[in-house]
């Protein structure tokens, strides 16, 4: 049987929400373009520690560090913005700021998903996806 969910990004999110809260290290969650893509972005942010693909059958599984042995994690929130029943259009111009600055918004751009900073220096606006502080 196949665990088949409407919303791939929440779940990653839940499942990296759920590790941290219970003190895992690692979490390791089915492979997706968008997964990974999203997953390397918080990795760049200073988010997450790293993020490996592997390969397995039928799908491949990402494993994904959220922060290294003894020390805490650097994930306060994690929430997703734009969902299947109401998804959530912005302007470059309208771009937010998350806790004054401390946190980050993921947009999905014509040019592929980037913080806010970045899409608002490329002057682009697309789906906000998700805020992490």
């Amino acid at each position: 049987m196949s665990m088949q969910t409407t919303d791939p990004i929440a779940d990653l999110l839940t499942r990296i929400r759920n590790a941290k809260m219970v003190g895992k290290t690692e979490v390791r969650v089915p492979a997706s373009k968008m997964k990974k893509v999203i997953a390397e972005q918080l990795v760049k942010s200073g988010y997450l520690e790293n993020v490996k693909l592997e390969d397995a059958k039928p799908r491949g599984v990402l494993a994904i560090d959220i922060n290294k042995p003894g020390e805490n994690s650097v994930i306060n929130e994690i929430t997703r913005i734009s969902k299947p029943g109401r998804r959530v259009y912005i302007k470059s111009t309208e771009i937010p700021k998350v806790k004054s600055g401390r946190g980050i918004v993921l947009i999905s751009t014509s040019k592929g998903i980037m913080t806010g900073s970045e899409a608002a220096k490329a002057n682009l606006g697309g789906e906000l996806l998700l805020k992490v502080y």
